[in-house]
């Protein structure tokens, strides 16, 4: 029986999933210049699969997935090396213009916004943590080691070789902290690559893992009190030029003082996008004080608990401070949409240079030694403990909400309210098994 070689038209939505349209790849030019059909009321699929009613599109209203060229990958189904291509896509109006609501135009107008009134640019990175769902039962975790890296060194081997081939760029692959945990990583790129590489990367090391015959799982947390897995989003800025502006040898921390007011922006408006960044019921389960995920919102230098770290740097032959120095934002995972979060961390550092926000106090050391009066001299907060908390926050901030369209904001938050009441409706073992599943 024949079997048609297929091309797939994407975009990603408010649960982090890869959704679009597939045709043949004899029609590919075609699809190019044409786009295909979307429906409006698809922005508000949850999680799950299902459509979050009441929504703001209901049956009504028509839109066009339209690829955009520079994002063409490509991905091998088989042994026998036949590729499926993919394209992401900008989602339009039947008119032509791009619609408010998409998540991909979102993050291009932060990009745009930022050129226009600074001169600068983001280049960024996303280093995404997964687990393999089957467990051996061995008491005995092996992170980092050798034995981790022969055991799963088909898969490690295999993954490197799809990003490789679908032109991500991957830079390091290992066994992390958690039990049956690994890290994937990606060369730094322009803002709306590394997060375009992002969409792709979850789908193509899903489809590696199950055709060696394995499931992993991205999830934020997979048992009561158990491991997780994160998100880093590194940023840096640029100028037009193509000069890295993040690095000041003569500032504190060397952080240039425009890279401390981007900070500082972050900083101040992290609680109004936390639920962007962590979408899930779950994910606040792993942002807690000594999990090494975010244990509070402050800037920290050498801290694994601050919301945004700045990155050290090491005095290697040929090493490139301007380009190496960059912050680390800890409080995504991959419940989060990342053409959302990361347009929300450059709409937020916008915010800082706007206001001209001084560099925030520096945290050196171990934070979780500190006592209450001393985090709050420090002007530590806690980050929301749960997803409806960030959802609050987000309805409080006017600021915020401006980032974004109206129903996008509407469709967002109906989205994550009737997750959290499915979530709650599960009892424990099952609604993590069920986030499992789903990420």
């Amino acid at each position: 029986m024949r079997k048609e070689p297929l091309a797939i038209i994407l975009t990603a939505d408010l649960a982090a999933k890869a959704r679009g349209r597939a045709f043949r790849q004899q029609e590919f030019q075609k699809y190019l210049n044409s786009g295909c059909g979307w429906v409006p009321a698809n922005l508000a699929i949850d999680a799950f699969g299902s459509i979050v009613t009441p929504n703001p599109f209901g049956a009504v209203g028509d839109l066009r997935l339209m690829p955009d060229v520079t994002s063409i990958a490509s991905v091998a189904l088989n042994e026998t090396g036949e590729q499926t291509t993919l394209v992401l896509a900008d989602i339009h109006t039947p008119d032509g213009k791009p619609w408010a609501c998409d998540p991909r135009t979102f993050l291009k107008r932060a990009i745009a916004d930022l050129d226009a009134e600074t001169g600068l640019s983001v280049v960024s990175s996303f280093e995404h943590e997964f687990m393999l769902c089957d467990d051996s039962g061995s008491p005995v975790n092996t992170p980092f080691s050798l034995e981790s890296f022969l055991e799963e060194e088909e898969l490690g081997g295999r993954l490197v070789a799809a990003l490789d081939d679908a032109g991500l760029e991957p830079e390091m692959w290992l066994p992390e902290f958690g039990r049956n945990q690994f890290e994937i990583t990606l060369s730094p790129a322009r803002a709306l690559v590394a997060a375009d590489r992002a969409v792709y990367l979850r789908e193509i090391t899903r489809h590696v893992a199950s055709s060696l015959g394995k499931r992993i799982t991205f999830s934020p947390i997979v048992e009561e009190n158990g491991g997780g897995n994160g998100v880093h989003v590194h940023v840096s800025l640029r100028d037009r030029e193509g000069r890295f502006v993040t690095y000041d040898e003569h500032r504190p921390s060397n952080l240039s003082e425009v890279a401390g007011s981007f900070a500082a922006g972050i900083l101040k408006y992290a609680e109004a996008f936390q639920a962007v960044a962590a979408s899930a019921p779950l994910s606040y389960e792993r942002l807690a004080p000594q999990r090494w995920s975010a244990g509070g919102i402050f800037l920290g230098e050498n801290n694994r608990e601050a919301l945004l770290r700045i990155c050290p740097l090491f005095n290697t032959p040929g090493a490139n401070h301007q380009k190496q120095f960059n912050l680390e934002y800890r409080a995504a995972d991959a419940t989060s949409n990342p053409w959302l979060v990361l347009g929300c961390l450059i709409r937020a550092g916008l915010e800082g240079v706007r206001e001209q926000l001084p560099t925030p106090t520096i945290v050196s050391g171990d934070s979780d030694s500190l006592s209450a009066e001393e985090r709050e001299a420090l002007g530590i907060r806690p980050i929301p403990s749960t997803l409806g908390e960030a959802l609050d926050r987000f309805a409080e901030s006017a600021v915020a909400r401006e980032w974004f369209a109206p129903e996008l904001a509407e469709t967002f938050v109906a989205v994550k309210r009737a997750e959290i009441a499915r979530a709650e409706a599960l009892e424990s073992e099952a609604r993590y098994a069920a986030y499992a599943a789903t990420y």
